[in-house]
């Protein structure tokens, strides 16, 4: 292998600062308008929503507020908070959370001078929805731009959205009659549409897509599986959707700001960009949108189990600006990405990113270790917050960029198959804030050009010779014997690496993408 332990060129890392390790299982945490400085953490199952002093690390003696008679299983209890956009002016605060008949509850609180009433008659049930199992919540709730409180429901549990209360046939998520499971709501907190009904205090955006048709009003997108945080971008408004999949894939969704409401995600029919195999005989929904990235189950490079949601990152490290940030709450890993804004939904198909990188082995803390991240968090500066599970609550607080890793991208001091995969993951990219790395001959893009120069580092240093994007063996050469056997030999088959015949780093080897560029450079 490729040894660069001896250079000393920049290394590229994510420093982090540990603020706490004292909360007890946080799942998400966010600013009060008007209070920079402190996040409002919640916890899932003791309730409480404490202050965390974001420049000494200190939490409030006082607890903000206990949500009482939540339910506390895996997946349950006090899952989301939002505060209203005029909450300096009027107090109001919004949670999410499941009580102890599992149902999903959101209730609106209301606070004077950082004091909360809760007295009954101050508490106002906002919406309730019934849960056929413990698990698949969702739990996000957030205010958009417009003004409008969204909530994300997952399916109601139960393998391939077969949990209890669905429709014969359809599933919860899918189900947009009478049933608000696997769907992203938008609701007008400010009007009230029911007035004799104690337990629906909202009205309906009349822009909603199933206003007037068939359809719950309540609906603005549906057929998610398990919506596990979501985000609006704090610059362009576009929304973030982090969907955790089944058995096969975990996905990102975008709604881009202005692209209307209605948007069907697949599910259960789709598990991230393939048919989830459970249904692999029966068509894909009509107009379904794809994610702008998904990933394969495992627990390899780019692989995992679980996605957590977070941020684009708005704040002052210049390196970071525009890159989404998401991470595996299973295998414990972090990438961010930039969504290529150019494309429309309808042309998303889990390929639809830029600057793709990942930051697992590129951390610089302090103090602990991040893992079982359970939320991103982000304040009106628009700086990252990292929320583990295990207590722990990170701040991003750097980030040096080398400049050239010189095709060594993890820095464990050699060129090898996983740096290959890495850079394949990016080609097409700008080669701008982390992303520059991969530009090993500094054109200003990342292209194959950067992947035949990384080859030829691997191959001379190992067998003396040079190499073309093809040799996937790297003996030296693109041959019929060596290479092309072993790319026809998995034509249509999804594959983890560059050796196995996926030259284009699209996850699936085949004939226009990768066997086009090995038979043009066959016998080089």
């Amino acid at each position: 292998m490729l040894s660069f332990a001896d250079q000393a060129d920049a290394q590229t890392n994510l420093q982090l600062e540990r603020l706490s390790n004292a909360f007890v299982r946080p799942v998400f945490a966010t600013e009060a308008p008007g209070e920079p400085g402190s996040l409002y953490v919640i916890e899932q199952h003791t309730g409480r929503i404490r202050i965390l002093n974001t420049t000494t690390g200190a939490i409030d003696a006082t607890t903000f507020l206990t949500v009482p008679g939540i339910s506390t299983g895996n997946e349950q209890g006090l899952l989301g908070l939002a505060f209203h956009p005029d909450y300096e002016n009027n107090g109001f605060f919004f949670v999410h959370y499941t009580d102890t008949t599992r149902a999903t509850r959101i209730r609106r609180y209301q606070a004077t001078g950082g004091v909360v009433d809760t007295n009954s008659s101050a508490i106002v049930n906002v919406l309730t929805v019934s849960q056929p199992q413990t698990n698949h919540n969702g739990g996000w709730i957030g205010f958009g731009p417009d003004g409008f409180l969204y909530i994300a429901l997952g399916d109601g549990g139960g393998s391939n959205d077969f949990g209890n209360g669905h429709t014969p046939g359809i599933g919860n998520s899918r189900d947009i009659t009478n049933n608000l499971l696997g769907k992203l709501l938008r609701i007008d907190v400010d009007s009230d549409d029911f007035p004799t009904d104690a337990n629906r205090n909202y009205a309906i955006p009349s822009s909603n897509p199933f206003v007037g048709v068939t359809g719950d009003d309540e609906i603005y997108s549906f057929a998610l599986r398990n919506p596990f945080r979501c985000s609006f971008d704090s610059e362009t408004g576009d929304l973030y959707i982090a969907d955790v999949g089944q058995n096969a894939r975990e996905e990102i969704n975008v709604i881009p700001n202005g692209s209307g409401s209605g948007q069907d995600f697949g599910w259960r029919l789709r598990e991230g960009t393939i048919q989830t195999p459970a249904f692999s005989n029966e068509d894909p929904p009509v107009g379904a949108i794809d994610p702008v990235h998904d990933y394969r189950h495992g627990s390899g490079l780019n692989r995992g189990r679980s996605v957590t949601g977070g941020y684009v990152y708005r704040g002052e490290i210049e390196a970071l600006k525009g890159q989404y940030f998401f991470a595996d709450f299973v295998s414990n890993r972090l990438w961010s990405f930039k969504w290529d804004s150019t494309q429309t939904p309808q042309q998303f198909d889990g390929t639809n990113i830029t600057n793709f990188f990942e930051w697992t082995n590129q951390l610089t803390t302090d103090a602990g270790t991040v893992n079982a991240v359970s939320s991103f968090a982000e304040n009106s500066a628009g700086e990252l917050f990292i929320i583990g599970l295990d207590g722990e609550i990170f701040k991003v607080t750097g980030a040096t960029v080398a400049a050239s890793a010189n095709g060594d991208f993890l820095r464990d001091g050699e060129v090898d198959l996983t740096d290959i995969d890495l850079l394949r993951k990016n080609i097409g990219g700008s080669a701008t804030g982390a992303n520059a790395t991969f530009d090993l001959n500094d054109n200003g893009t990342i292209d194959f050009s950067d992947l035949q120069q990384l080859l030829t580092q691997f191959v001379q240093t190992s067998v003396g010779v040079g190499t073309n994007p093809g040799d996937l063996n790297l003996d030296g050469q693109v041959n019929v014997l060596g290479d092309a056997f072993t790319l026809v030999s998995n034509l249509g088959q999804e594959v983890d690496s560059y050796e196995d015949g996926d030259i284009n780093g699209d996850g699936i080897v085949n004939v226009l993408g990768d066997a086009f560029i090995l038979v043009g450079n066959l016998g080089q």
